[in-house]
């Protein structure tokens, strides 16, 4: 069993009571390995989810894959996403396994309803049942077949712990984190491709490193600010109408990477520069203890921490102001409390 030191991040009051509480642990760290900020235990170790995506693509663009297939930003940025399966993103989707060559039916993460109401009323409307193409993960599941294809290895089974496309994916996370496979959990995820765990701290670091790759090798520096400049420039791909990642991304041009995964974790990329000239890259991780099934808790942890950090401008802040502190209203639309954050980083 994991003991994990949470503290309380996220508090909502109704009258003049704390009515509940979110707790959380964060971890801020450079590109060396430094820990610079903190809150709770940044020891804790849980599995990254759908935050891991910009890595597990990784050692595809580090291979070359995206040149190898004449793939634009736009589809590159998709295959780091949760995206809401709207009818652009299946179609971004949809012409990478074109050049790829492969279809949907290779796919195996499952099928689920977009998240994007607008998109799942008018599939009903058309009388259309969602495919995996909707699948929020279908982009890097294509990811995962793209590299197969490329090192022309089996496409069947390719979210098998065993297969190479997947051993690979683990050593590359591994040494961006800087963490041993072998000391990694493994689990299985929402979408059935394996699953991993580190510490906030390690996941940071990991984060870290791809905005500032410098470091690194050539060619994964170089295939690390591919993934960002994809994610960047196409905000919309990695999440959708109204979403964090999408809306965060969006306001803070050019300057942050953010990846939500599910049962409350957060991670954010500060690329050089963002805390103001020679300021160095930032990775920041999130993880409320309770899977915050709602995401009202990471994403206001999240502007909080980047607040403390200096990292968001009043307009920014401004432009993510529903996910901000806010008023708690009832049925009627009347004011009843409100949801604030309740911590301060240890820096």
């Amino acid at each position: 069993m994991n003991h994990f030191n949470y503290g309380a991040m996220i508090e909502v009051t109704r009258g003049p009571i704390v009515e509940s509480v979110h707790f959380g642990a964060a971890a801020v760290v450079d590109a060396s390995g430094r820990l610079v900020a903190s809150y709770g235990d940044p020891a804790t170790v849980t599995y990254l989810r759908s935050s891991a995506k910009p890595l597990q693509l990784l050692p595809f663009m580090e291979l070359g894959g995206a040149e190898a297939f004449n793939l634009t930003d736009r589809q590159v940025a998709v295959m780091c996403a949760s995206h809401s399966g709207t009818d652009d993103h299946v179609a971004v989707i949809r012409s990478i396994q074109e050049k790829i060559g492969v279809t949907e039916q290779n796919l195996m993460c499952g099928v689920h309803t977009p998240y994007d109401d607008k998109t799942a009323i008018a599939l009903i409307q058309r009388g259309e049942e969602p495919t995996p193409l909707r699948h929020n993960c279908s982009g890097k599941h294509t990811g995962m077949l793209a590299q197969a294809v490329l090192r022309e290895l089996p496409l069947e089974d390719y979210i098998n712990p065993a297969h190479p496309v997947q051993t690979l994916i683990f050593q590359t996370f591994a040494e961006m984190c800087g963490v041993n496979v072998a000391d990694m959990p493994m689990g299985t995820d929402g979408c059935s491709a394996p699953v991993f765990a580190v510490s906030l701290r390690s996941a940071a670091l990991g984060y870290a490193r791809l905005c500032a790759p410098d470091q690194l090798a050539a060619n994964r520096a170089a295939a690390c600010r591919r993934i960002t400049r994809s994610m960047t420039s196409n905000p919309d791909m990695i999440a959708g109408p109204g979403r964090f990642d999408t809306l965060l991304m969006a306001a803070c041009a050019g300057k942050i990477i953010t990846k939500g995964g599910a049962e409350g974790y957060q991670a954010i990329g500060l690329l050089p520069g963002a805390l103001g000239p020679g300021s160095p890259a930032l990775g920041i991780t999130i993880k409320i203890s309770d899977g915050d099934e709602t995401s009202r808790a990471r994403t206001l942890a999240s502007i909080e921490i980047l607040r403390q950090l200096g990292a968001l401008t009043p307009a920014e802040l401004q432009a993510l102001a529903q996910f901000d502190v806010r008023p708690v209203r009832n049925w009627r639309k009347l004011e009843v409390g409100e949801i604030r954050p309740c911590f301060k980083l240890e820096m």
